[in-house]
């Protein structure tokens, strides 16, 4: 495999994956893509620790490096193939605060699907983080108020970050209807050349890709 090759690993359930694999697919460019079973357990097996001493998804390897955490990975490739990274300096430094701002706000998302879909919780637990998802989906709508993007003119890391986290909405019981700001926003992002929904992008077993 080359160096300078892309290679991205992965699970076809996480939302954290969806995010580098939608900024590959924008970007139409090519990488490997090897999957990590998450219900197996694989992420915790000492093989794929020495590649991500979290034991999460996902983790990238380019050019001799390896890095990991959704949010980081799409600051990399932004940095280092110039997609979707924003037009002037202002815009590349906003973006990366929607990132941090994403992965402490709209990861309450990911949390309400995770507990609907996947374990089960105590009602209670679910009327602490619902509120919360709810909030962090409405500051977006808000946000997205009078504006095609989040950030500047066009796309950058920051809509993928975001919405690759929302993108499970309808699986934790959220609406996206109640929001018609996100919604509209959505509905730009899907007309995107290279753009997919996760069970239909993300493989269940190791692949290459190699646009055209």
């Amino acid at each position: 495999m080359s160096d300078d090759r892309i290679t991205l690993y992965g699970s076809f359930t996480s939302s954290s994956s969806y995010k580098p694999m939608l900024y590959l697919a924008l970007s139409g460019l090519p990488f490997s893509f090897r999957t990590v079973n998450l219900k197996n357990g694989v992420q915790k097996q000492p093989e794929y620790l020495a590649i991500n001493r979290y034991g999460q998804v996902p983790a990238l390897r380019h050019r001799g490096l390896t890095v990991v955490q959704s949010n980081v990975v799409l600051d990399y490739l932004a940095r280092t193939t110039g997609h979707f990274a924003g037009a002037t300096e202002q815009e590349q430094w906003t973006a990366r605060e929607w990132l941090s701002w994403e992965a402490d706000n709209i990861t309450n998302v990911a949390k309400v699907r995770h507990y609907s879909r996947f374990r089960a919780v105590d009602p209670a637990v679910m009327d602490y983080f619902r509120p919360l998802a709810e909030a962090a989906i409405g500051f977006v709508d808000r946000s997205l108020e009078g504006r095609d993007w989040l950030v500047g003119s066009g796309p950058t890391i920051a809509d993928i970050g975001c919405w690759g986290r929302m993108v499970f909405m309808a699986e934790g019981g959220l609406d996206i209807t109640r929001w018609p700001n996100v919604l509209a926003w959505s509905e730009r992002l899907k007309a995107m050349p290279g753009f997919a929904l996760p069970y239909d992008l993300i493989p269940k077993k190791d692949t290459e890709f190699n646009p055209a």
